[in-house]
């Protein structure tokens, strides 16, 4: 899950990025950023987080 996890984050990271070199159109340009924070904050509080949770120390 963590590898998962991180590579959602990647990706929400790279599609802002990529979304540079595909549109000159900022209204598009801004969905793309949009939808690249999406996808990273999924990553990081939606699986990052549970297979934290998972194997918190507090928890043994």
């Amino acid at each position: 899950m963590r590898i998962v996890g991180i590579l959602l984050v990647l990706a929400g990271w790279l599609i802002p990025v990529v979304g540079i070199a595909i549109t000159q159109s900022r209204a598009a340009r801004f969905v793309l950023v949009l939808l690249g924070i999406a996808v990273t904050l999924f990553g990081i509080v939606g699986v990052l987080n549970k297979a934290h949770l998972k194997n918190a120390i507090w928890k043994v």
